[in-house]
């Protein structure tokens, strides 16, 4: 619930939840390049994945693709697959997160057994280092965030608690009230404030306000679970007070909008001077608030109006000491991991096992490239080194050229749109044009000179790190935008759509199988990272970015006949989502995953059209049984193969904007080549009749 009070917060859509770098090497560039490692496949042109690309072994053949398409491409494994006790959840992008993270490893293994170490290095090696001294922080104990508990327990006002919320990025601890610096969504060359309602420590307000027998049990055991951590703090009678706790916290729920309607761009669109701030929202001390941040914030983005108001009424309202106690919580159960074992373990048990059904922690070295790997931490020092040795820059050529390829798909289909008038279809082709594509790395990359770390002080290199950058975004806050900025790390697994810049953005890790395999059939590399460059794009036409324009101006560009078809189209899909029951009782939202939905689809239209256009006219060859369109759809499947505990899906449920895995992997059952390449008939479980299949993009 808390957003980075530094960094710019992109307004973006991820998959999962998607220049020439020599121009800008520096001496530390060159000091750390290494030779890429091209894997033995790739020297032997051979597909990683089986003989074309996809792991034919992984297929249910007693199946019907018609009645489980998920289960017909991937059967055999998700029936055989153990997951690790270490996991939630395991899939394609699980096993190609675990040979990034290995890669990452090797990076730092290799860093820390030299002593020549340039300036980046050594932030990287003093910080592994901080984080795997167990025994140093295992003696401090709490002591490292004493000082918090310290300033939380001297607390007398509502001002000493806005100067907490105005920290609370900075500090670890849980705000009702968040910012972070944003794009000005009428004016992309501009940052703001952008303000909303957060405070949570359970995933969704619903898991409050739901009166079922699942949710009130990890209710019972959150309040055990705070109970537990406040005893670490020195508190008394902590079970009466745990249970003040959840109260409050369930209050603030109480105020929050629905996830489906945060996401509505029209109605997190509202921009308010500074001056008139406390007019607007009154009771709030917001000069001492915005004092903390140290940002000017002339003009900011209100994303949830009544949900602030109703955040200030409970700042107001509620026992000061209730805070205290929420405060104390959220401030141990949010520095955790850089305590003692024994704090951590106390918070896995309830977070990590009772929340996500995760049986053990993931190894501490694996939590400490997870830590380091962030954008607001060491991330683009590392993925420096990892593009360098990982990232053979034929997969960027190659990857760029599947782009175009997608583009010139999408601009064909948008021409042949029945349902569009000209009007729009002009503002569309513009917009399309305009997209950017980030491919691999940043052309320009991050600094870090000033920071310092220290290879015995976690807690303290934890607080360098956010004031750096925090420091940075303030110092920037009136600055032209930084279009070269990139949100996520080279070595991050996913892919993401930037609307403020229109822009769609491939990290290197994502760009090696399933998803993308220069030595792969065309099929398989259409329907996979095709399919993925499609969703990028289709973000930019789904229910929420088709409200900017090509410049990424949130305005409409649309005719009202254009819109009330598009959104006909769109609560059809909505609709048939919401139908998927992962769990009894509980069904994918399908009104807060439709962007999703829509880019799943759309992409995967697009992906199709344009690997027909890369035939020719000629018909693909069959390889192993298999024609080229089913290639191309059991390459897409493959792509979403996962296994979840119930936990981790039920959090996905209520908290993530994607459907599940094994959903997604049936976006194909909305295009008709599916039908007539898996011989899909009227009975069949996925069977939609024609006039039932949306058809967008």
């Amino acid at each position: 619930m808390k957003k980075s009070m530094l960094a710019v917060a992109l307004a973006t859509a991820f998959l999962a939840g998607c220049g020439d770098q020599q121009s800008e090497t520096s001496k530390v560039e060159k000091q750390q390049a290494a030779a890429p490692v091209v894997a033995e496949n790739q020297t032997q042109n051979k597909a990683e994945l089986g003989s074309f690309g996809v792991d034919l072994t992984a297929r249910n053949l007693e199946i019907k693709p018609g009645d489980d398409f998920f289960m017909y491409a991937s059967g055999t494994w998700y029936d055989n697959y153990i997951m690790p006790a270490d996991k939630t959840r395991f899939g394609a992008f699980t096993a190609l997160a675990e040979r990034s993270e290995k890669q990452v490893k090797e990076i730092i293994d290799d860093i820390i057994s030299r002593k020549d170490l340039n300036a980046e290095e050594q932030l990287i090696a003093d910080f592994y280092n901080a984080y795997m001294d167990v025994e140093t922080i295992n003696k401090k104990g709490i002591t490292p965030i004493q000082g918090l508990l310290d300033e939380i327990s001297a607390v007398k006002g509502t001002d000493d608690l806005t100067k907490l919320f105005g920290n609370a990025w900075l500090t670890g601890v849980s705000s009702p009230i968040w910012g972070g610096m944003w794009f000005n969504r009428l004016d992309p060359n501009q940052y703001e404030m952008s303000m909303g309602a957060g405070g949570l420590g359970l995933p969704d307000r619903s898991y409050y306000l739901e009166d079922s027998e699942r949710f009130a049990k990890t209710r019972d055991a959150y309040v055990a679970h705070i109970a537990s951590a406040l005893k670490f703090a020195g508190v008394e009678n902590t079970e009466e007070r745990a249970k003040e706790i959840l109260a409050l916290e369930t209050k603030i729920a109480e105020g929050h909008w629905p996830r489906e309607k945060r996401r509505n761009r029209d109605l997190t669109l509202n921009q308010i001077k500074r001056a008139d701030l406390a007019k607007e929202y009154p009771g709030f001390n917001w000069d001492l608030y915005f004092e903390q941040t140290g940002y000017k914030v002339p003009q900011l983005n209100v994303s949830q109006p009544e949900p602030i108001k109703a955040m200030i009424a409970l700042i107001n309202g509620e026992d000061l000491n209730v805070w205290k106690d929420y405060l104390t919580f959220h401030a141990i159960r949010g520095n955790a991991s850089l305590l003692s074992e024994e704090i951590y373990a106390n918070n896995f048990e309830f977070f990590g096992k009772e929340l996500s059904g995760q049986q053990e922690p993931r190894p501490r070295w694996k939590r400490a490239i997870s830590e380091m790997s962030s954008t607001e931490s060491l991330g683009f020092a590392i993925g420096k080194v990892y593009v360098n040795r990982y990232f053979p820059e034929s997969s960027k050529t190659q990857m760029a050229e599947l782009v175009e390829n997608l583009r010139t798909a999408l601009g064909e289909r948008i021409e042949g749109l029945d349902w569009m008038g000209e009007e729009t279809k002009v503002n569309a082709k513009a917009k399309l044009a305009a997209f950017n594509p980030k491919i691999g790395y940043p052309d320009v990359w991050q600094e870090f000179d000033g920071l310092k770390i220290a290879k015995d002080d976690l807690m303290g290199n934890i607080k360098n790190t956010r004031q750096f950058f925090r420091a940075e975004s303030a110092a920037k806050e009136l600055e032209k935008t930084d279009r070269n900025r990139w949100g996520m790390t080279p070595q991050r697994v996913n892919a993401y759509y930037n609307s403020s810049f229109n822009e769609i953005v491939f990290p290197a890790a994502i760009l090696q199988p399933p998803f993308f395999d220069p030595n792969a059939d065309a099929a398989v590399n259409y329907g996979a990272i095709g399919a993925v460059i499609g969703h990028e794009m289709g973000h930019g036409f789904d229910d929420q970015g088709s409200k900017s324009d090509a410049n990424g101006i949130q305005r409409n560009w649309w005719t009202d006949a254009d819109r009330a078809a598009f959104e006909a189209k769109a609560d059809k899909l909505a609709e048939q989502y919401s139908k998927y029951e992962p769990i009894p009782d509980n069904f994918v939202n399908g009104r807060n995953s439709l962007g999703e939905n829509i880019g799943d689809v759309g992409g995967l239209a697009m992906a199709y059209h344009a690997y027909k256009l890369s035939l020719n006219g000629k018909e693909a060859e069959v390889i192993d049984g298999l024609t080229g369109d089913q290639r191309f759809f059991l390459a897409w499947a493959q792509v979403w193969k996962e296994k979840r505990t119930e936990q981790s899906m039920l959090n996905q449920l209520r908290a993530g904007t994607h459907a599940p895995g094994r959903f997604r992997a049936l976006a194909p059952r909305n295009h008709d080549a599916w039908y007539k390449a898996f011989d899909v008939k009227e009975g069949d479980a996925l069977y939609l009749k024609p006039e039932d299949r949306v058809r967008i993009w």
